[in-house]
């Protein structure tokens, strides 16, 4: 189910067939900055990050659930076009890397965490020089 839905809602862009699979009342442990609660707050920033990203691929690339725990490694790449959290378009493209939880009650998500690589996206975007080398 989660893979379906990264693939169908955040890959394929079908954001509103997300009520399939999350709760209306879904929590965001760590929401986005901005980001409003439930799961129009969740659509609204699908709908921001396909907006700066149009080509956005998400691909789980691990997967490990255990009773209601669903934990997903996953890889994002996109094409900056529009703003994104301020930045204006650079049109770069960029890997971004992240886990999510995700809690499972009947068979849709009811609570989820996402930790993802923002200092990297940033770096790529020039928002922050890379390292030295």
């Amino acid at each position: 189910m989660v893979r379906r839905f990264a693939e169908e809602v955040i890959t394929q862009g079908n954001i509103d067939s997300a009520s399939r699979f999350v709760w209306e009342d879904v929590v965001e442990l760590v929401p986005f900055p901005g980001q409003g609660p439930g799961l129009e707050g969740l659509k609204d920033i699908l709908r921001g990050m396909r907006s700066s990203f149009p080509d956005l691929n998400f691909a789980i690339e691990e997967q490990i659930a255990q009773g209601d725990k669903v934990v997903s490694r996953f890889e994002w790449v996109g094409t900056h076009q529009h703003e994104f959290l301020g930045v204006p378009a650079t049109g770069r493209q960029v890997r971004v890397w992240g886990i999510v939880i995700d809690r499972i009650e009947e068979g849709r998500i009811k609570d989820t965490r996402i930790i993802m690589d923002m200092l990297g996206l940033m770096m790529q975007l020039g928002v922050f020089p890379a390292p030295p080398a």
